[in-house]
Parts: structure tokens; sequence; C-alpha cells
């Protein structure tokens, strides 16, 4: 690991001016600290963010959920506001990592790192949602560039993130067993704003699986899912699954993942 200095603010603006010019936001740390260590990462300024207290904190206002950015998957996932507004999201934080992983790490976290088979993405993308940061508001439709990659600036903190309740909703993982991530996870939602399908796992960053949207739009059932035949085409291959396995898993994940909607 490379030399740093460490920065623990209490402040949202504080921990904004000790960034500097080569500096990290650190959340849970999961993600970050390992790269550190094995120096594919460095920074000057290491800020911790964990004692900002506005960063924290789960809000249902009318048609909303907002999280803030520092708000740990456990504390999510036994929100019993979460829970009653919008069920898949809080079993979605459940089924993340162990116990571990859920108390220490966080929403925001999570996706300021973008992992392409992190849970969360398919939330983003399942829901309509908004990406509240230190500078401005990004929709969640915009949010994902890339592997790793993100709509965010170097120097860009996420705040809070809010999702829109729906009707239902509802997810469901294909887990790699060791590291338990999403070799294909599906968020499915219908509500107000219609039928949504976030996809994680299966490309080098989470999508909108809209062909499934399509047929669910017409017909929100376990079966319309499972007719739509993903193309493999720009699907992840390698030792754990073939992009043709991928594509198909797409299908019947999301299928399971309506089921499961209907049957609340």
């Amino acid at each position: 690991m490379y030399a740093f200095n460490y920065v623990k603010p209490a402040s949202l603006g504080d921990a904004a001016a000790a960034l500097g010019s080569n500096g990290r936001f650190v959340a849970g740390g999961q993600s970050l600290i390992q790269a550190m260590k094995l120096r594919l990462s460095s920074a000057d300024n290491l800020v911790d963010l964990s004692s900002v207290k506005d960063l924290k904190g789960i809000k249902v206002d009318g048609n909303s959920v907002t999280i803030g950015a520092m708000t740990t998957h456990a504390e999510v996932a036994n929100s019993k506001e979460v829970q009653a507004a919008i069920p898949g999201l809080a079993e979605l934080a459940g089924g993340i990592g162990d116990r571990m992983v859920r108390n220490r790490g966080t929403i925001g976290g999570s996706l300021a790192n973008a992992d392409p088979a992190a849970c969360y993405p398919a939330a983003v993308l399942g829901l309509m949602c908004k990406i509240t940061t230190n500078k401005r508001t990004i929709d969640g439709d915009a949010f994902f560039k890339g592997l790793y990659e993100t709509a965010l600036a170097p120097d860009e903190l996420i705040t809070a993130v809010s999702f829109s309740k729906a009707q239902r909703s509802a997810y469901i993982k294909f887990k790699q067993p060791a590291s338990r991530f999403a070799m294909v996870g599906v968020f499915v939602s219908q509500g107000a704003d219609g039928v949504r399908v976030g996809v994680t796992g299966a490309k080098s960053s989470a999508f909108r699986a809209t062909e499934i949207e399509k047929a669910l739009s017409a017909n929100f059932t376990a079966d319309a899912a499972t007719s739509v035949k993903m193309a493999s085409a720009d699907i992840n291959s390698d030792l754990h699954a073939s992009a043709e396995y991928r594509a198909a898993m797409i299908s019947v994940m999301a299928s399971r993942a309506v089921a499961k909607a209907l049957a609340r």
C-alpha cells in the first residue's frame, strides 16, 4: 500500500475540502482499501465519510424513498419503511454478501464503485431513481457509463439516492457461491411509471432489459418474461458462465422476479 493522509471529517463541506487534487472518498472501504493494499489504486488523501451524519438515514415521503449515501445495506434491509414501500429493494439489500459486508457496506459506496456484478445498480435501473450528489441530481438511467465507470466527476460525492415507489417489485439473482456477487441479477418493478427491468452481472455495467420490459408491459406474468430470448452478443463470458448461459438466465431470473412480485 502506498502512503496517504487519512482524514475523518464530520461535515459534508469539510469532506469536500479535504479531498485535494488526488484524494479518494471512502465509504465502507471494502473495495477501495483492498485495491490500495494491492497497489492497484492510490490516493494522497483518504477521506473517511463514516462520521458525516448528513449522509445517513432513510426517509419515506409521498411517492419516494430517499436513502442517505452512507446508509448500510443492513439498515436498508431491516428498515420497516423500505420493506413496506419497496419490498424488492429491502430484499435486495438483505441478500448482499454476508453479515459483515451488509453491516459495513453502504449504498453510496456501492453505486460510486459501480462493480458490474453489484446488486444495487439493478435497483437503480429497475426503479425510477435519482442520485443526488454534492453538486447536482443525476437520473438513474444516465448514471452507469461502463465498466466501473459512472457519471460522477472525480471530486463529486453521492449524498443520497431516491427511489420511486412501485406497485410491485422483486429482485432475484443467480449468485456466484464464493463471492455472492450476481452472475445475473434482475430487478423487476411495475408501477405508475410502467414496467422496468434492471439487470446486473451480465454485461460490463448494469442495463435495462427493454425487450423484457415490452413483454411484461403487455402481459405481466412469469411466462411473458421467460418467452423473451436475450441476445448474447455483448454478454459477459468467463470461467463461471458463458455468454449464452448468462443471456438465458436473464429471462429466467426476470420470470422468477415477476412470480415473486405477484405473490406478495
